[in-house]
């Protein structure tokens, strides 16, 4: 061979490297052997060498280590030596048989070549030792180093085989040769051996060594399979098949799920997380004195600074969350990134191989057919690449965006642990939790597209980059019309936005009124008031409809806009181009290239204006974090833990405030050890801010607070957590049997643990919503006592249970002589009874300590503390015996005459008022377990206890309940006939004209795009303006009839689906207010209300939408079918088994996606409880010192949602790699036989191959669209479901109409051996109950609680009917007419009074029928008048929700405005089970003497001296009557039970 190559290459080889005619221009193409044995073995080298930083990353990143020796990292490393071996033994026989005195040249190929090839197969034998010390189970760079070595050294062997028999031919010819083989011979076989070997590399590559021995975390066997799935399982997500195939069979539980991978568990992230933080707070510090190690792990807590620092630190500004964020997961996001970028330069090297193919086409048979088939193969490669990196990329992303908002919710509910009163009062509880709930996870919704800020602009100039070099300069034309295009799109966005806040509004508004009237429903169903109510929540619900109908238009606007504005700029492009020039003239593949550009345009153009939306609210989002994150802590150093004081609790000249001004100042307090101190004084003196501040809750501004010793504290508002009643008493505790039954008993829990339905295990609901309050004041008591501390503060625990409770406990728990006798503890009392047994009593007065010392000792100074004493008397709070003890002590002590009096006196007051139900209280307090002495504890707090005996049976039906509601929603797929109800909501004409404008408008598609090739293809056009004119008119036309169809398309499901759900909800709301009582007491409130607002509301928003995309998605999978055949009709052969595969990969995803998507949302919620939980329970937190424990269960939580929530991140990458795999294989076969049909029309053939591209995401779509429809159709089931409840009787009758205005005219009231029980299934509560009440006459009715007293209001309203016997009124059958025929003419005064949010005149006159003078009257009948008078708005004065801004006397009165206003004949007044105050009563007693004169009046009693003037007496007991006479002559009567009651009440 010549020396005089040309190229260097050519040189190094000693053989030409390029030779074009034999590699491209012939029909049987083939590379040069310097080609082979250079390029192709040294690019996965180059790849190697350039990306082997990352196996390094791999080795340090690792948590495990050592990977025990097993067959297959030994076969690696045998294999990988035994390439060593012969790469070795090519460069030795290169040396021996070449160069020197052989004639055989030596060319640096032949020495560099080995040389190479060693050192890289040296580096990689190099990891294999050290990826089983790290425990790294597999590495993608190897794996794609092997892969493409293998690849790329197949030509080569064609090559050699081809060689070979060329020399044999040579040696099997009958000359004799004197050229020698052994050189060639030697490299046939090397080169074999070599590619054996790497095969055999490839195989063992395929899969993941095996598992660590040491690893950081225990990886127990419910690990993710992921962790030890090998590289190509996990791109290809074949490690998930196992929970698709699981999930498919039978519905997902959370046994089910793997564990958190370790690096995205809490305990990974926080530390980065908080080192980052507390680095970015420093910072912010000018004096850096303090230099702090790394954020340790110590004992699994992570510390965060105070950015507000010791009060010395100057600050500079806020710390931000965004450095720390960059920095702790900046990593993964760039690598992200780089992947990003690699799929945008492939997705436009796809448009370049369609012209190519294009051309290919139009050249006919000038070209070899293995050149189309390159580019079909071509086309498929770029596709599978992009596929599987952008799922890396998808997956990196979302690992990034879950960590984020683990940082983010673990960093604020730290912080929610330490913030100080002062930024407690700044947001409410609810505003807190948002944080988390909205603000982190606004962040992970981010995430995936924030790359887009950068790769939407780089898409858009590679189109224009390439579109430039198809058309020129008219690309400006078309550029110029998207710009125009985008504020448009943004003025509509915005408003878009502006109806959706107020649509918000309006189901805000919406959802509140529904929440009153389902928690007042009883009182509604007693006024028969509920059509007002109904017409008051269809009236928003209107005005919500007619929001969601401007929105529905102004989204079809942007569809129109949308679907225009690819077609206007092709248009505009295109006539530019013709236009401009004669020489311009369009060709299909300049057509068919510039439509794939301009729809790869498409996308990032929407996706830039919504993405600049999205960052706005980010950045809301994070000034929000940052603000909370910054705000001021409380002083941990405000309290001294200085055990060398004498006493273990003191304050000396104290001074606090709760961050404005101050609120106590000369506090000296000293508890010795073990004795008990009492912090009296009146309401709102500071006693509970004392206790505060030696919590450190308070702001101290002087003086020294010292404690020695473990607290506990029992705060005034008991803070119950959502736990059994067991966990609340132990608080964390380990259980020791006899110490926890002792305290319960001296707690007096006994009784009500062994109501409860499942014992001390019974789940208290949130907010401890099933207990009374003396439970929960008694379950907080029990917890201090059972965590056994030194020190004791207990804030007025005795306030909410009554009197001979209170005496208990204080005798076991608190006094001298009960459990924490040794204990040193503070007392804040608001009862005098106690404080003779105190130690010493601290007096309270305006924040300061007015006096102390001991009970004798203040009641000789007469000072403030004798003024506390009497006031309290003249309270008349106390039960007699106690009072009878106080005046012992006080007339023991000294001679204070005036006290004496005032005691007599509230002995004297006591006796007349005590209560009838006096006989029943210890009953009702086993019952409710501390409600007795009832008026004392509704002064106290009003809560809402109804009959509490029905607390214990809610609890059971709740539990059976509950268990009803979850098996509703486990269910698998959502059946036939709900699909149908939605559909025939929407009506037929709807459903039709969405799927005919559907198919119009693809089919105007098809035509534009089949209108441009015919366009193309034309050859006259180029001599004809006319026909050219022509072409585009048409062409026009298409367009705008595709941009109208789609405008409609778009409108007609949106608005079929608001009319259903306008039908949906009306139903809904009918149904809910027609059902009976019994159901509203079996449901809670909040599973109605949730149909009502979560229910309703993705029936009116996510459907239309959901809808629209699916059916839209369909027709273009359709359409691409139908272009694809059309071009090549045999491609309707494969369409099958790629359908096949289709629809298993949707099925599987489908359930298994559906289930986790449940449990993920079933798992999140209890984060955010528990955090408004801890939020609210702060002070008790850090009292007992337990904020570790809470940080450690929120961290339990978060990483169990994660759980829940990466399996469904992973289910949706798995689904797009298997769907786009099939979109792939269509793109293979599309262009495979496009291109091997003798396709004649290159038109035809481009358009179905770039039809073909966009497929993949279409087909994606279509399956999220489809399971999505599944999600949301839900909630239509469940709307339904509540519409098919069993309804009450009719409202109306026919028979009613003829009744006379003013029926009943007398007033007779009937029982007739009536029985009735509350719902079926339950005992009777009134057991053949008969009597006879005269028109006018009045009548008490008393017993025991539990009787039957209220059973036989209800059923004289038909609330509960009857089970036997029936009810008369005036003659008539009271079952035979309708309910609100009857409850309209009956009055009632009900026990609570219950008020509804709107003006004062609707909850008096809901119907608006009477008039003013009317109103002014009742009002002043019921002495309002005044105080209406006195407002501002009068009559339409704003009343709150449930009544809140009124006194509960003044609501009393309202309730008894109303029976005056409808004053029929027959009256019940139910009477409050406390009375209110004794005036409120009074004025109530004597209007209804006067007013309701002549009417039946039906009292039931619950104190016996109001109705000892009434003319008859109905004795109740166990649900039958067992006296009915005057009450003389029952007093007359000592064996009598009214006698009986009398006695004890005083009376006689």
């Amino acid at each position: 061979m010549a020396d005089d190559t040309s190229s260097p290459m050519d040189r190094f080889c000693g053989s030409t490297f390029w030779n074009a005619t034999e590699t491209w221009y012939t029909n049987d193409p083939d590379f040069t052997p310097c080609f082979e044995q250079t390029a192709l073995v040294w690019t996965p080298c180059a790849f190697y060498w350039a990306f082997v930083i990352f196996d390094f990353y791999y080795l340090k990143a690792s948590l495990d280590r050592n990977i025990p020796w097993n067959k297959l990292n030994v076969s690696k490393a045998l294999v990988n030596l035994g390439l060593l071996v012969i790469t070795a033994l090519d460069l030795i026989m290169a040396l021996v048989k070449k160069g020197g005195d052989s004639e055989l040249p030596l060319y640096d190929l032949d020495v560099w070549g080995p040389i190479i090839k060693f050192a890289t197969f040296l580096l990689l034998f190099i990891f294999i030792p050290l990826n089983r010390k790290y425990g790294v189970q597999t590495t993608g760079c190897q794996f794609i180093f092997w892969f493409l070595l293998t690849v790329l050294s197949i030509p080569r062997c064609r090559t050699e085989v081809r060689l070979d028999a060329e020399r044999q031919k040579i040696l099997n010819s009958q000359q004799p040769s004197e050229q020698d083989f052994s050189w060639e011979e030697y490299q046939f076989v090397s080169f074999f051996i070599f590619f054996t070997f790497t095969s055999i590399m490839l195989i063992l590559n395929c899969f993941a060594d095996g598992m660590p021995r040491q690893t950081k975390y225990q990886r127990g066997e419910n690990e993710i399979p992921e962790l030890s799935a090998s590289f190509l399982s996990r791109i290809t997500y074949q490690w998930f098949d196992k929970m698709a195939l699981k999930g498919y069979r039978n519905p997902l539980e959370e046994k089910d799920l793997w564990d958190l991978r370790p690096q995205d568990s809490c305990s990974e992230v926080m530390p980065i997380f908080a080192h980052h933080w507390n680095q970015n707070v420093r910072k912010n510090y000018k004096n850096k004195a303090r230099v702090e190690p790394k954020a340790q792990f110590s004992n699994g807590n992570v510390t965060f600074e105070n950015p507000h620092g010791e009060k010395n630190g100057r600050k500079k500004g806020m710390a931000s969350i965004m450095p720390p964020i960059y920095k702790s997961f900046g990593g993964v996001f760039l690598f992200g990134a780089l992947m990003k970028l690699f799929t945008d330069t492939l997705t436009f090297a796809q448009p370049q191989v369609l012209s190519l193919i294009i051309s290919f086409v139009e050249a006919q048979d000038a070209e070899p057919e293995w050149k189309g088939i390159l580019y079909a193969v071509l086309l498929f490669v770029l596709a599978a690449a992009q596929t599987f990196i952008l799922g890396q990329y998808f997956h990196r992303m979302f690992i990034v965006g879950l960590r984020i908002r683990t940082a983010l919710i673990n960093a604020i509910y730290r912080k929610a642990l330490r913030i100080s009163n002062s930024t407690k009062k700044e947001s409410t509880v609810g505003e807190i939790v948002n944080l988390m709930a909205v603000d982190a996870q606004r962040f992970m919704e981010l995430t995936t597209y924030l790359n887009m800020i950068w790769s939407a602009p780089l898409q858009i100039g590679l189109a224009l980059y390439f579109l430039w070099q198809q058309l020129g300069p008219s690309v400006l034309a078309g550029l110029a019309v998207m710009i125009i295009l985008i504020p448009v799109n943004g003025v509509i966005a915005s408003r878009i936005k502006t109806y959706q806040i107020r649509q918000m509004k309006y189901k805000d508004e919406r959802v509140k009124l529904m929440n009153e009237v389902l928690s007042g429903i009883k009182v509604l169903k007693l006024y028969a008031w509920e059509p007002s109510f109904e017409k008051q929540v269809l009236d928003i619900r209107d005005k919500e409809i007619a929001t969601l109908r401007s929105t529905a238009y102004l989204n079809a606007g942007t569809s129109f806009l949308w679907s225009c504005a690819p077609f206007l700029v092709s248009l505009v492009t295109f006539a530019t181009y013709v236009l401009t020039s004669e020489a311009n003239q369009l060709s299909v593949e300049k057509v068919l290239v510039s439509i794939a550009l301009f729809d790869l345009m498409k996308l990032p153009l929407t996706i830039l204006p919504m993405l600049s939306v999205d960052i706005a609210e980010t950045q809301v989002s994070v000034n929000r974090i940052n603000k909370f994150l910054n705000s001021e802590e409380l002083d941990p150093n405000s309290v001294l833990h200085d055990s060398s004081k004498p006493h273990p609790m003191s304050i000396e000249n104290g001074e606090f405030s709760w961050g404005d001004e101050i609120t106590l100042r000369n506090i000296n307090i000293e508890v010795k050890k073990g004795s008990l101190v009492a912090l009296v004084g009146t309401v709102g003196s500071g006693k509970s801010s004392v206790v505060q501040a030696f919590l450190g809750e308070m702001e101290k501004l002087a003086g020294v607070v010292n404690t020695v010793g473990k607290l506990a504290y029992v705060p005034q508002q008991a803070w119950i957590q959502n736990a059994t009643v067991r966990d609340n008493i132990l608080f964390g505790q380990t259980y020791d049997r006899k110490r926890y039954n002792k305290v319960i008993d001296a707690c007096a829990l006994r009784a009500d643990i062994d109501i409860l339905s499942a014992g001390d295990l019974t789940e208290i609901g949130e907010k401890g919503i099933n207990l009374s309050g003396g439970q929960k004041q008694r379950i907080s008591l029990a917890r201090a006592v059972y965590s056994d501390a030194d020190l004791y503060l207990l804030d007025d625990p005795l306030s909410a249970v009554d009197a001979h409770v209170g005496k208990h406990i204080f005798e076991e728990v608190i006094g001298p002589k009960g459990i924490l006798a040794r204990k040193s503890r503070v007392l804040v009392t608001h009862g005098v009874t106690f404080l003779p047994q105190v130690d010493s009593i601290y007096v309270i007065k305006m924040g300061e300590i007015s006096e102390s010392g001991t009970f004798d000792q203040l009641v000789k100074n007469k000072g403030a503390f004798a003024d506390f004493i009497i006031q309290h008397l003249q309270e008349g709070n106390e039960e007699e015996e106690e009072l009878n003890q106080i005046k012992r002590q006080i007339s023991s002590t000294a001679d204070v005459p005036e006290l004496l009096g005032t005691v007599e006196k509230a002995i004297k007051l006591a006796r007349t008022e005590s209560l009838s139900d006096s006989i029943s209280v210890t009953s009702a307090d086993s019952l409710m377990g501390g409600g007795g002495s009832l008026r004392r504890r509704t002064k106290r707090q009003d809560s809402h206890d109804s009959v509490a005996s029905a607390a214990s049976l809610k609890k059971k039906q709740e539990v059976e309940g509950k268990l009803i509601e979850t098996e509703k929603s486990q269910t698998g797929g959502v059946e036939f006939a709900v699909y149908k109800h939605y559909i025939k909501s929407v009506g037929i004409f709807l459903s039709v004209a969405t799927l005919v404008l559907n198919f119009v408008f693809q089919a105007f598609q098809i035509g534009s795009n089949l209108w441009l090739t015919q366009w193309a293809n034309d050859q006259n056009v180029a001599n004809d303006t006319g026909l050219r004119d022509m072409y585009l008119g048409v062409y026009g036309a298409f367009g705008f009839g595709q941009g109208f169809t789609s405008f409609f398309s778009d409108l007609a499901p949106a608005l079929g689906s608001l009319h259903a759900a306008k039908v949906l909800h009306s139903m809904l709301l009918e149904n809910v207010l027609r059902a009976p009582m019994t159901m509203f007491d079996t449901t809670p409130v909040g599973r109605i209300l949730s149909r009502f607002s979560k229910d309703v509301e993705s029936v009116d928003q996510k459907m239309p939408q959901v809808i629209n995309d699916c059916i839209w998605c369909a027709f273009e999978v359709l359409a691409t079918i139908v272009v694809i055949s059309l071009s090549t009709p045999i491609f309707l052969a494969v369409i099958v088994p790629i359908a096949f595969l289709y629809y298993f990969a949707q099925r599987f995803y489908v359930a298994t996606s559906r289930q986790l998507m449940r449990l993920e949302s079933v798992s999140r919620s209890p984060i955010y409880s528990h955090f408004s939980e801890t939020v609210t329970g702060a002070s008790t937190i850090r009292a007992y010192n337990v904020g570790d424990r809470f940080i450690e269960e929120s961290d339990a939580k978060v990483d169990k949602n994660q759980v829940c929530k990466y399996p469904s991140v992973i289910a949706n990458r798995w689904l797009a790699i298997r769907l786009e795999m099939v979109g792939n294989l269509i793109i293979l076969f599309a262009s495979l036989f496009a291109v091997l049909g003798g396709q004649t029309n290159p038109g035809l053939v481009g358009l179905s191959v770039s039809y073909a591209l966009q497929v993949t995401q279409t087909l994606n779509w279509l399956v999220r669209m489809s399971s999505d429809i599944e999600t949301n159709i839900v909630s239509v089931e469940r709307i339904k479901e509540y519409g098919e409840t069993k309804q009450e009787a009719p409202w109306e009758l026919e028979q009613d109409k003829n009744k006379p205005k003013n029926w009943p005219q007398e007033g007779r009231v009937e029982f007739q051996n009536f029985q009735v029980r509350y719902r079926e299934g339950l005992d009777l509560v009134l057991r053949g109950v008969s009597f006879n009440i005269q028109g006018g006459e009045k009548v008490g009715i008393v017993g025991r609680t539990g009787a039957g007293k209220s059973s036989l209001t209800l059923a004289l309203f038909r609330i509960i009917e009857a089970a036997g016997g029936r009810i008369s009124i005036d003659g008539v059958d009271i079952a035979s007419m309708g309910l609100h025929m009857l409850r309209s003419r009956l009055t009632i005064i009900p026990q609570d009074p219950v008020l509804f949010s709107g003006s004062l005149r609707i909850n008096l006159d809901p119907f608006e029928i009477k008039t003013d003078d009317e109103i002014w009257k009742a009002l002043e009948l019921s002495h309002l008048k005044s105080f209406v008078k006195s407002l501002a708005a009068g009559l339409n004065h704003e009343i709150a929700e449930g009544g809140e801004n009124l006194s509960v006397g003044q609501r009393q009165l309202v309730c008894l405005a109303r029976a005056l206003l409808r004053k029929t004949k027959v009256l019940v007044l139910d009477e409050a089970t406390a009375a209110v105050d004794l005036e409120t009563d009074d004025l109530i007693q004597k209007t209804i003497r006067t007013e309701f004169k002549e009417c039946t009046v039906l009292t039931i009693a619950h104190r016996l001296n109001t109705i000892l003037d009434s003319d008859k007496v109905i004795v109740l007991d166990k649900g039958q009557i067992i006296e009915f006479a005057s009450p003389t002559e029952l007093l007359d009567n000592p064996k009598s039970a009214f006698y009986s009651m009398a006695k004890d009440a005083n009376l006689v």
